[in-house]
């Protein structure tokens, strides 16, 4: 949940959503993201709607149980939103900020009130996200059974002094002990989540990097180049000078690095920046983000998408729980999306998949386009005869270049 605040539409202070969105509910697969927004420390990079215990002052949190208390509340102000009709929860993704500085027995409350609320489908996919200092094995013990089906472990780098230059807390082998634990408690899905690009880090930082999440032999991967985001401590390192801006060919040798290693490994990508071992360990959540589908958010920032419109809510955990208590709805503002904009979103989230984009979805001067990338070789030819659009490994550096041609003005 990035910290930047948008614009858009005032929301109704009881959340209604327009007669048309609601016609569209039940006919989507429906998630729930809960944002928990807390952090022992900030990371350089960071600009995500996060709060330090020096940042919230005095009370640090502001109490586990009152956050908790608040995302009851506003699940509850969901479930009178979208109505009595069915809608079984398919995926959970707690995440953060660090999730797991809750007690497991908090996050354990959340998925109850959950699958009080709205039911959980069987087989729901439940993840959350982990900083390897903040979980052990008792932690993880309790999350399994409770009900969470996947960890998804913030690694970033298998090199001290990188994860340092990252402001990161832990130390490279506490990774390979949280797996250990993750196994032991019965998590069969888990994920990595790598950054390349930081300052410091070398090609053979990298590859120690990929040889490490290699020989942890996770179900899936994730790995995000670095991006300076303003208003970030990082940023400012830059601007002064004390740090370069990763470079955008660097970037670029750094993610086929990764490719080829993943794709060796048995780990295929599947969304431009997520690799797995088989359709059965794709991020189901993400992949509604990816394919539009619908998902209410809870908590401080979270965003929600439900029938074409998208509303965030607001930012701070102060506001936030003053407005549910209330009986309000903590969104700050929203935007309803016209079929011209739900179009360009499907074409933008569509190509990063590996399934690719129906070529459905583009206008006669967009298929044209798609022709012409094919001879580019950005666009993979035999899908494309087959009707989709689907990204060959060069295309995926130039997603910008391909999405700019598939949206002729």
């Amino acid at each position: 949940m990035p910290s930047k605040p948008l614009e858009g539409a005032p929301a109704p202070v009881d959340g209604a959503l327009p007669d048309a969105a609601l016609a569209e509910v039940g006919t989507r697969p429906f998630g729930v993201y809960v944002h928990v927004p807390y952090c022992a420390a900030r990371c350089g990079y960071c600009d995500f709607n996060t709060y330090t215990p020096a940042e919230l002052g005095a009370g640090g949190q502001g109490g586990a149980a009152s956050f908790v208390d608040s995302i009851a509340t506003e699940a509850r102000l969901a479930r009178a939103v979208l109505g009595e009709r069915e809608l079984p929860v398919s995926t959970v993704f707690v995440g953060g900020g660090t999730p797991t500085l809750l007690p497991a027995a908090d996050l354990a409350k959340v998925l109850r009130i959950l699958d009080d609320t709205f039911g959980l489908l069987p087989g729901a996919e439940v993840t959350t996200e982990a900083n390897p200092e903040s979980v052990d094995l008792e932690a993880l013990e309790h999350l399994r059974a409770s009900g969470f089906t996947r960890i998804s472990l913030g690694m970033q780098s298998a090199r001290a002094h990188v994860l340092a230059a990252l402001d990161r807390q832990h130390s490279p082998g506490r990774v390979a002990d949280v797996v250990g634990w993750a196994r032991r408690a019965g998590f069969d899905q888990l994920s990595l989540d790598l950054i390349y690009g930081a300052p410091g880090e070398s090609e053979t930082d990298w590859a120690a990097s990929l040889d490490t999440v290699i020989g942890l032999e996770p179900n899936h991967v994730s790995a995000y180049a670095l991006t300076v985001e303003e208003g970030t401590k990082l940023s400012r390192r830059v601007r002064r000078g004390e740090l370069l801006e990763p470079d955008d060919d660097l970037l670029a040798d750094r993610y086929l690095q990764a490719d080829e290693a993943f794709t060796a490994a048995g780990l295929r990508n599947y969304e431009i920046s997520n690799w797995s071992r088989g359709q059965d360990s794709w991020c189901r959540h993400n992949m509604g983000y990816w394919r539009g589908d619908d998902w209410w958010g809870l908590g401080p920032g979270a965003h929600s998408h439900v029938g074409g419109v998208r509303w965030w809510n607001v930012r701070h955990p102060v506001e936030y729980t003053t407005r549910v208590g209330a009986g309000r709805s903590p969104a700050a503002a929203r935007e309803v999306l016209d079929p011209a904009a739900r179009r360009v979103e499907r074409v933008m989230l569509g190509v990063r998949l590996v399934e690719g984009l129906g070529v459905d979805a583009l206008c006669e001067r967009g298929l044209a386009a798609a022709r012409v990338l094919v001879a580019d070789g950005l666009v993979a030819g035999p899908e494309l005869q087959a009707g989709r659009v689907t990204l060959t490994s060069r295309g995926r550096l130039l997603t910008d270049t391909v999405v700019r041609a598939l949206l002729p003005d």
